[in-house]
């Protein structure tokens, strides 16, 4: 399912806590994003129609809940990102990190863990 970047702004939202009704969703958002009340019930609104989020009557109100998990959505998101710019492998993708950032002693280790781990699984 592909959502947007401000749409992902809106699900974190869901995902710290929900049901929440879009008064509520507005308020958050409201402290850290410089967008009209329309624009954040647009994007809800884009967001049930994907089934990225359910909507359910609550009085005269309607109360919001994630449907996508932050982690499913997450699992796409990396898959996408290694698909387009490493061409699916994850070799290339350590080798930029490992380049453009410096790793701490503690990512090294944690990655050789990993990579031990996985050897051991095969």
């Amino acid at each position: 399912m592909q959502i947007s970047e401000a749409e992902s702004v809106v699900m974190e939202v869901l995902w710290r806590g929900s049901p929440r009704s879009s008064e509520e969703v507005i308020a958050e958002l409201a402290r850290d994003q410089d967008w009209q009340v329309s624009t954040i019930k647009t994007l809800l609104g884009r967001l049930v129609k994907k089934g990225a989020v359910k909507a359910a009557k609550d009085g005269r109100r309607f109360s919001y809940s994630p449907v996508l998990t932050r982690e499913a959505w997450v699992r796409g998101q990396s898959s996408n990102l290694l698909d387009r710019l490493f061409d699916g492998r994850l070799a290339p993708l350590i080798a930029h990190f490992t380049e453009s950032h410096k790793l701490s002693r503690k990512d090294i280790a944690d990655v050789k863990r990993l990579l031990e781990e996985l050897d051991d699984g095969k």
